[in-house]
C-alpha cells in the first residue's frame, strides 16, 4: 500500500506539469508603452491579483496566472508594478548547459516569490538586469521572460543568457530568440501573425491592441481551449485590461493606484465576465489532471496489465502444448507493458488530452508512438471478445486464467470508452 501512494505520488508530481502555449507583444510610440500578453493554457483557475509594496519590497503590483502554488498563492504569468514596468512568463525549454557561469550564482530556493520580487523592487530595466544577475536563472531551464518598462527597453531572459532591446514593436512567443533562427519561430503560428501585423501599422493605444492580442490568440479545435487570459498593460496610464478565454467583445479594466488604495486583494477572472460556453465545456471536461479518481483508476489499472503480462509470461511457458488459443496470451504479454506506459503518459503529459489525435509529441518518439495504442485497441477488441466467448464455450482455460483474460477486455472496453470521451481518435 506504502509503494502504491508513493507510485500516486510521483504520478500527481509529474502531471502538474503543464505546457502552457503562450505570446505577448509591446508597443511603444508617442511616449507611450503598451504591453500584450496572452496565457494559453487549460488551468480553469484564472486570476488577477494586487499586491501593495512593502518596506522591503516598495513598489505595488498587479499580477495574472491561474496556476497554484501552495503557500505562495498563485504563480505569476504576467504583470506590471506601479512605475510601469511589465514582465511575461513564457513556457521555451532551452538544453542544459553543464559549467555554466549560473553555477556560481545564488541558488533561487522559491520561484513565484522571485518572480514577485523583482517587481515589487525594480523601476527598470537596468534595475531588473542588475537583480537577476545575482541568480542561478538556469532553475527557469523551461521558461523564458521578458520584461519592458515604462521607456519601451526590454530585455529577454533565457536560462543563461540575457538579450537587451529598445525596438518599439517586439513580439515573443515560446522559443528562445539566442538560440531560435527567425525561420524557425515563424513556425509558431501565433508568433507569426503578431509580427506580420505589427509590420503593416501599429498604434499605443487599447484598440489597436486588441486587435493584435485577437490575432495571436489560441481557439484549439479540440475542447475549445485556448488563451485563457489577455492582458493588455498600459505603463503610461497604470492601467491593465483583461480579456477573458478568447472573448475580445468584452472587457475589465482596472487602475493599479485604485486598486493597490483597497489593499491586497485577489478576484476570479471568470466571475468578471458573462457565462462563456466554450470555458464551461473546459471545466466539464474530466482528464487525470483534474480527477484523482481517474488518476487512480489508470495507475490500478497500469500496474494490473504490468502484473498481467508477468502472469501470462509464466502461463504460456507452463501451458505450451495447448494450443487451443495459447497465442492470445502473447498479445497479453506484449501489450501489458505498453499500456503500463501509456497510462503512465496519460497521468503525466497533460498536453495530450487536448491537442488532435493522434498526438505528437516533438520531444518524445516513444510519446508519439504509444499515442496509436487507443487504435490498436479498437482493432483488436473484437477479435478478443469473439476468443473470449469460445474460451468461456469450450471450457478450454483453467478459471484464473479465463478470469484474467476476461478482466483485460473489460478495462480494455472501459479504456475505449475513456478515448472515445477524450478524442483520441483520428
Amino acid at each position: 500500500m506504502k509503494c502504491l501512494k508513493v507510485l500516486f505520488s510521483l504520478f500527481f508530481v509529474f502531471s502538474i506539469s503543464i505546457g502552457n502555449a503562450c505570446s505577448m507583444y509591446k508597443i511603444t510610440k508617442n511616449g507611450k508603452t503598451f504591453v500584450g500578453c496572452n496565457h494559453d493554457a487549460w488551468l480553469t483557475t484564472p486570476q488577477i491579483w494586487f499586491e501593495i509594496g512593502t518596506e522591503n519590497s516598495p513598489y505595488g503590483t498587479v499580477f495574472t496566472g491561474s496556476r497554484f502554488d501552495g503557500e505562495n498563492g498563485y504563480a505569476p504569468q504576467s504583470g506590471m508594478n506601479e512605475h510601469g514596468l511589465v514582465f511575461s512568463r513564457l513556457a521555451s525549454y532551452h538544453p542544459k548547459i553543464e559549467n555554466s557561469i549560473m553555477d556560481s550564482r545564488t541558488k533561487i530556493t522559491n520561484p513565484t516569490f522571485y518572480l514577485k520580487d523583482i517587481l515589487h523592487k525594480c523601476k527598470t530595466i537596468a534595475e531588473v538586469k542588475a537583480y537577476i544577475e545575482k541568480y542561478d536563472q538556469s532553475l527557469f531551464i523551461e521558461d523564458v521572460f521578458i520584461y519592458i518598462d515604462k521607456s519601451g527597453d526590454y530585455i529577454v531572459v533565457e536560462p543563461y543568457k540575457i538579450i537587451e532591446g529598445n525596438d518599439p514593436t517586439y513580439v515573443l512567443a515560446n522559443f528562445c530568440p539566442s538560440i531560435t533562427s527567425e525561420d524557425d519561430a515563424r513556425r509558431i503560428e501565433r508568433y507569426k501573425k503578431g509580427s506580420d501585423f505589427l509590420k503593416i501599422n501599429y498604434e499605443a493605444n487599447l484598440d489597436f491592441c486588441r486587435s493584435v492580442s485577437d490575432t495571436m490568440h489560441v481557439c484549439r479545435d479540440k475542447i475549445g481551449d485556448g488563451t485563457l487570459i489577455t492582458s493588455i498593460f498600459d505603463s503610461t496610464k497604470g492601467t491593465v485590461n483583461i480579456y477573458f478565454y478568447h472573448d475580445y467583445n468584452h472587457t475589465v479594466q482596472y487602475n493599479l493606484k485604485d486598486e493597490l488604495a483597497k489593499g491586497n486583494h485577489i478576484l476570479k477572472v471568470d466571475d468578471l465576465f458573462p457565462k462563456n460556453e466554450e470555458f464551461e465545456k473546459l471545466i466539464q471536461f474530466k482528464t487525470p489532471k483534474n480527477s484523482n479518481a481517474i488518476r487512480m483508476f489508470l495507475l490500478l489499472i497500469g500496474l494490473f496489465f504490468l502484473a498481467n503480462s508477468l502472469y501470462f509470461l509464466i502461463n504460456y511457458f507452463r501451458t505450451r502444448k495447448q494450443k487451443k488459443h495459447n497465442w492470445v496470451k502473447l498479445f497479453l504479454i506484449l501489450i501489458g507493458p505498453f499500456l503500463f506506459y501509456f497510462m503512465f503518459i496519460l497521468n503525466t503529459n497533460t498536453n495530450i488530452f487536448y491537442f488532435p489525435a493522434p498526438y505528437y509529441d516533438s520531444h518524445s518518439v516513444t510519446v508519439t508512438l504509444a499515442s496509436y495504442l487507443p487504435h490498436l485497441l479498437v482493432i483488436a477488441i473484437i477479435p478478443l471478445l469473439i476468443i473470449n466467448y469460445r474460451i468461456i464455450k469450450e471450457k478450454s482455460w483453467k478459471t484464473f486464467s479465463l478470469l484474467t483474460f476476461s478482466i483485460n477486455n473489460v478495462l480494455y472496453l472501459v479504456l475505449i470508452g475513456f478515448f472515445v470521451y477524450w478524442q483520441m481518435f483520428f
